[in-house]
Protein backbone atom coordinates (compact mmCIF):
# COMPACT_ATOMS: atom_id res chain seq x y z
CA UNK A 1 0.00 0.00 0.00
CA UNK A 2 2.81 2.34 0.95
CA UNK A 3 4.56 1.48 -2.30
CA UNK A 4 1.47 2.37 -4.31
CA UNK A 5 1.14 5.64 -2.41
CA UNK A 6 4.76 6.55 -3.11
CA UNK A 7 4.35 5.59 -6.76
CA UNK A 8 1.23 7.79 -6.99
CA UNK A 9 2.99 10.71 -5.33
CA UNK A 10 5.90 10.38 -7.73
CA UNK A 11 3.53 10.46 -10.70
CA UNK A 12 1.76 13.50 -9.28
CA UNK A 13 5.04 15.32 -8.69
CA UNK A 14 6.23 14.40 -12.18
CA UNK A 15 2.96 15.63 -13.73
CA UNK A 16 3.13 18.92 -11.82
CA UNK A 17 6.76 19.37 -12.79
CA UNK A 18 5.86 18.85 -16.45
CA UNK A 19 3.03 21.36 -16.19
CA UNK A 20 5.19 24.00 -14.55
CA UNK A 21 7.92 23.27 -17.06
CA UNK A 22 5.50 23.76 -19.93
CA UNK A 23 4.32 27.09 -18.48
CA UNK A 24 7.94 28.20 -18.09
CA UNK A 25 8.74 27.23 -21.69
CA UNK A 26 5.66 29.05 -23.01
CA UNK A 27 6.59 32.15 -21.00
CA UNK A 28 10.12 31.98 -22.40
CA UNK A 29 8.75 31.62 -25.93
CA UNK A 30 6.46 34.61 -25.39
CA UNK A 31 9.36 36.75 -24.18
CA UNK A 32 11.48 35.80 -27.19
CA UNK A 33 8.63 36.51 -29.61
CA UNK A 34 7.89 39.80 -27.86
CA UNK A 35 11.51 40.92 -28.25
CA UNK A 36 11.47 39.89 -31.92
CA UNK A 37 8.35 42.02 -32.37
CA UNK A 38 10.06 45.00 -30.76
CA UNK A 39 13.05 44.61 -33.09
CA UNK A 40 10.75 44.56 -36.12
CA UNK A 41 8.98 47.67 -34.85
CA UNK A 42 12.32 49.49 -34.63
CA UNK A 43 12.79 48.64 -38.32
CA UNK A 44 9.35 50.20 -39.03
CA UNK A 45 7.94 46.76 -39.87
CA UNK A 46 4.88 46.86 -37.66
CA UNK A 47 2.85 44.49 -39.89
CA UNK A 48 5.50 41.82 -39.34
CA UNK A 49 5.79 42.85 -35.69
CA UNK A 50 2.12 42.31 -34.95
CA UNK A 51 2.45 38.73 -36.20
CA UNK A 52 5.18 38.13 -33.60
CA UNK A 53 3.07 39.77 -30.90
CA UNK A 54 0.12 37.57 -31.78
CA UNK A 55 2.32 34.50 -31.52
CA UNK A 56 3.52 35.75 -28.13
CA UNK A 57 -0.10 36.23 -27.04
CA UNK A 58 -0.91 32.66 -28.10
CA UNK A 59 2.08 31.36 -26.14
CA UNK A 60 1.20 33.41 -23.04
CA UNK A 61 -2.51 34.43 -23.22
CA UNK A 62 -2.43 36.21 -19.84
CA UNK A 63 0.50 38.47 -20.64
CA UNK A 64 -1.09 41.93 -20.46
CA UNK A 65 1.98 43.69 -21.87
CA UNK A 66 1.76 41.57 -25.02
CA UNK A 67 -1.99 42.08 -25.37
CA UNK A 68 -1.64 45.85 -24.98
CA UNK A 69 1.12 45.91 -27.58
CA UNK A 70 -1.13 43.99 -30.00
CA UNK A 71 -3.90 46.56 -29.46
CA UNK A 72 -1.49 49.45 -30.06
CA UNK A 73 -0.02 48.02 -33.25
CA UNK A 74 -3.41 47.18 -34.73
CA UNK A 75 -4.47 50.77 -34.05
CA UNK A 76 -1.36 52.01 -35.84
CA UNK A 77 -1.91 49.74 -38.84
CA UNK A 78 -5.59 50.65 -39.00
CA UNK A 79 -4.75 54.33 -38.94
CA UNK A 80 -2.82 54.00 -42.22
CA UNK A 81 -5.51 52.14 -44.15
CA UNK A 82 -7.24 54.02 -46.95
CA UNK A 83 -10.41 51.93 -46.96
CA UNK A 84 -12.90 52.24 -44.13
CA UNK A 85 -13.49 48.49 -44.03
CA UNK A 86 -9.75 47.85 -43.53
CA UNK A 87 -9.56 50.44 -40.77
CA UNK A 88 -12.53 48.91 -39.00
CA UNK A 89 -11.08 45.42 -39.28
CA UNK A 90 -7.82 46.48 -37.63
CA UNK A 91 -9.57 48.49 -34.92
CA UNK A 92 -11.82 45.52 -34.17
CA UNK A 93 -8.74 43.33 -33.69
CA UNK A 94 -7.27 46.00 -31.43
CA UNK A 95 -10.46 46.11 -29.36
CA UNK A 96 -10.43 42.33 -28.94
CA UNK A 97 -6.89 42.39 -27.55
CA UNK A 98 -7.65 45.35 -25.26
CA UNK A 99 -10.76 43.52 -24.06
CA UNK A 100 -8.70 40.41 -23.28
CA UNK A 101 -6.28 42.49 -21.24
CA UNK A 102 -9.12 44.07 -19.25
CA UNK A 103 -10.73 40.66 -18.70
CA UNK A 104 -7.49 39.46 -17.11
CA UNK A 105 -7.17 42.49 -14.84
CA UNK A 106 -9.66 45.36 -15.00
CA UNK A 107 -7.46 47.27 -12.54
CA UNK A 108 -4.41 47.27 -14.77
CA UNK A 109 -3.44 50.77 -15.92
CA UNK A 110 -2.07 49.65 -19.28
CA UNK A 111 -5.17 47.60 -20.07
CA UNK A 112 -7.41 50.59 -19.35
CA UNK A 113 -5.19 52.82 -21.49
CA UNK A 114 -5.40 50.30 -24.37
CA UNK A 115 -9.19 50.32 -24.30
CA UNK A 116 -9.24 54.13 -24.20
CA UNK A 117 -6.93 54.17 -27.24
CA UNK A 118 -9.15 51.82 -29.23
CA UNK A 119 -12.33 53.75 -28.40
CA UNK A 120 -10.63 57.01 -29.38
CA UNK A 121 -9.83 55.50 -32.79
CA UNK A 122 -13.37 54.17 -33.19
CA UNK A 123 -14.83 57.68 -32.97
CA UNK A 124 -13.72 58.52 -36.51
CA UNK A 125 -16.29 56.08 -37.93
CA UNK A 126 -19.29 57.42 -36.07
CA UNK A 127 -21.71 59.90 -37.60
CA UNK A 128 -24.38 60.12 -34.92
CA UNK A 129 -23.68 62.78 -32.28
CA UNK A 130 -25.09 60.67 -29.46
CA UNK A 131 -22.79 57.75 -30.28
CA UNK A 132 -19.75 60.03 -30.69
CA UNK A 133 -20.38 61.64 -27.31
CA UNK A 134 -20.90 58.24 -25.69
CA UNK A 135 -17.53 57.08 -27.05
CA UNK A 136 -15.88 60.30 -25.85
CA UNK A 137 -17.35 59.66 -22.41
CA UNK A 138 -15.94 56.12 -22.40
CA UNK A 139 -12.51 57.31 -23.55
CA UNK A 140 -12.43 59.71 -20.63
CA UNK A 141 -13.63 57.04 -18.19
CA UNK A 142 -10.95 54.51 -19.17
CA UNK A 143 -8.25 57.18 -19.33
CA UNK A 144 -9.15 58.49 -15.88
CA UNK A 145 -9.01 54.98 -14.47
CA UNK A 146 -5.63 54.30 -16.09
CA UNK A 147 -4.21 57.48 -14.54
CA UNK A 148 -5.78 56.76 -11.16
CA UNK A 149 -4.01 53.39 -11.19
CA UNK A 150 -0.75 54.76 -12.59
CA UNK A 151 -0.33 58.55 -12.92
CA UNK A 152 2.93 57.89 -14.75
CA UNK A 153 1.39 55.97 -17.67
CA UNK A 154 2.77 58.17 -20.50
CA UNK A 155 0.23 57.50 -23.22
CA UNK A 156 -2.74 57.67 -20.87
CA UNK A 157 -1.52 61.19 -20.06
CA UNK A 158 -1.43 61.92 -23.79
CA UNK A 159 -4.94 60.59 -24.31
CA UNK A 160 -6.23 62.69 -21.42
CA UNK A 161 -4.65 65.79 -22.93
CA UNK A 162 -5.93 64.90 -26.39
CA UNK A 163 -9.45 64.35 -25.02
CA UNK A 164 -9.51 67.84 -23.52
CA UNK A 165 -8.23 69.38 -26.75
CA UNK A 166 -10.64 67.43 -28.97
CA UNK A 167 -13.65 68.30 -26.84
CA UNK A 168 -12.74 71.99 -26.91
CA UNK A 169 -12.79 71.82 -30.69
CA UNK A 170 -16.29 70.45 -31.04
CA UNK A 171 -19.22 72.83 -31.25
CA UNK A 172 -20.78 74.34 -28.16
CA UNK A 173 -24.07 72.75 -29.24
CA UNK A 174 -22.49 69.30 -29.02
CA UNK A 175 -21.06 70.06 -25.59
CA UNK A 176 -24.46 71.15 -24.35
CA UNK A 177 -25.90 67.98 -25.83
CA UNK A 178 -23.30 65.94 -23.95
CA UNK A 179 -24.36 67.56 -20.68
CA UNK A 180 -27.97 66.74 -21.49
CA UNK A 181 -27.26 63.12 -22.38
CA UNK A 182 -24.74 62.46 -19.63
CA UNK A 183 -25.21 64.52 -16.49
CA UNK A 184 -21.67 63.84 -15.27
CA UNK A 185 -19.97 64.55 -18.60
CA UNK A 186 -16.67 66.29 -17.71
CA UNK A 187 -15.81 69.78 -18.89
CA UNK A 188 -12.78 70.08 -21.22
CA UNK A 189 -10.02 72.54 -20.37
CA UNK A 190 -7.07 73.76 -22.45
CA UNK A 191 -4.80 74.07 -19.43
CA UNK A 192 -5.54 70.44 -18.57
CA UNK A 193 -4.78 69.46 -22.16
CA UNK A 194 -1.37 71.16 -21.95
CA UNK A 195 -0.64 69.80 -18.47
CA UNK A 196 -1.21 66.17 -19.41
CA UNK A 197 0.59 66.37 -22.73
CA UNK A 198 3.57 68.08 -21.10
CA UNK A 199 3.59 65.26 -18.58
CA UNK A 200 3.56 62.74 -21.42
CA UNK A 201 6.51 64.59 -22.98
CA UNK A 202 8.47 64.30 -19.74
CA UNK A 203 7.69 60.58 -19.46
CA UNK A 204 8.10 59.51 -23.10
CA UNK A 205 10.17 62.08 -24.95
CA UNK A 206 10.08 60.36 -28.36
CA UNK A 207 6.31 59.84 -28.63
CA UNK A 208 5.63 61.77 -31.83
CA UNK A 209 1.79 62.21 -31.72
CA UNK A 210 2.02 63.97 -28.37
CA UNK A 211 4.19 66.75 -29.80
CA UNK A 212 1.78 67.61 -32.60
CA UNK A 213 -1.21 67.82 -30.28
CA UNK A 214 0.78 69.75 -27.69
CA UNK A 215 1.78 72.31 -30.33
CA UNK A 216 -1.86 72.63 -31.40
CA UNK A 217 -2.88 73.13 -27.78
CA UNK A 218 -0.31 75.91 -27.33
CA UNK A 219 -1.55 77.55 -30.54
CA UNK A 220 -5.13 77.29 -29.27
CA UNK A 221 -3.96 78.95 -26.03
CA UNK A 222 -2.36 81.73 -28.14
CA UNK A 223 1.18 80.83 -27.13
CA UNK A 224 2.93 80.74 -30.52
CA UNK A 225 6.43 80.75 -29.06
CA UNK A 226 5.82 77.54 -27.14
CA UNK A 227 4.02 75.99 -30.11
CA UNK A 228 7.03 76.72 -32.34
CA UNK A 229 9.43 75.27 -29.73
CA UNK A 230 7.42 72.03 -29.58
CA UNK A 231 7.18 71.80 -33.37
CA UNK A 232 10.93 72.39 -33.71
CA UNK A 233 11.51 69.38 -31.49
CA UNK A 234 8.86 67.32 -33.26
CA UNK A 235 10.43 67.53 -36.72
CA UNK A 236 13.79 66.40 -35.32
CA UNK A 237 12.44 63.36 -33.47
CA UNK A 238 13.50 59.91 -34.66
CA UNK A 239 10.86 58.05 -36.68
CA UNK A 240 9.79 55.03 -34.64
CA UNK A 241 6.61 54.09 -36.49
CA UNK A 242 5.40 54.46 -40.08
CA UNK A 243 2.59 56.55 -38.56
CA UNK A 244 5.15 59.11 -37.38
CA UNK A 245 5.94 60.20 -40.94
CA UNK A 246 2.68 62.01 -41.79
CA UNK A 247 2.54 63.47 -38.27
CA UNK A 248 6.02 64.96 -38.66
CA UNK A 249 5.09 66.24 -42.13
CA UNK A 250 2.04 67.99 -40.69
CA UNK A 251 4.22 69.40 -37.93
CA UNK A 252 6.71 70.74 -40.47
CA UNK A 253 3.94 72.44 -42.44
CA UNK A 254 2.50 73.94 -39.26
CA UNK A 255 5.97 75.17 -38.26
CA UNK A 256 6.53 76.79 -41.66
CA UNK A 257 3.21 78.61 -41.39
CA UNK A 258 3.98 79.92 -37.89
CA UNK A 259 7.52 81.13 -38.45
Amino acid sequence: MAGKFCFGMKNLILTLACCFGAVFVFAQDANVLFKEGLNLERQLKDVEAVDKYQQAAAADPKNIAVLVKCAEIYCNIGGRQAKKVDKQSNYLSAQQFAGQALAIDSNNADANYAMALVLDKTIEFETKNERILELERQVKTYTNKALALNPGQPRANFLNGKWNFDMLNISLVKRVEAKTLFKKFPDPDIDSAIFYMEKCRSLEQYFVPNYLYLAKAYRFKNRPGQAIEVLGRLVKLPTRSPNDLPIKAEGQQMLSEMQ
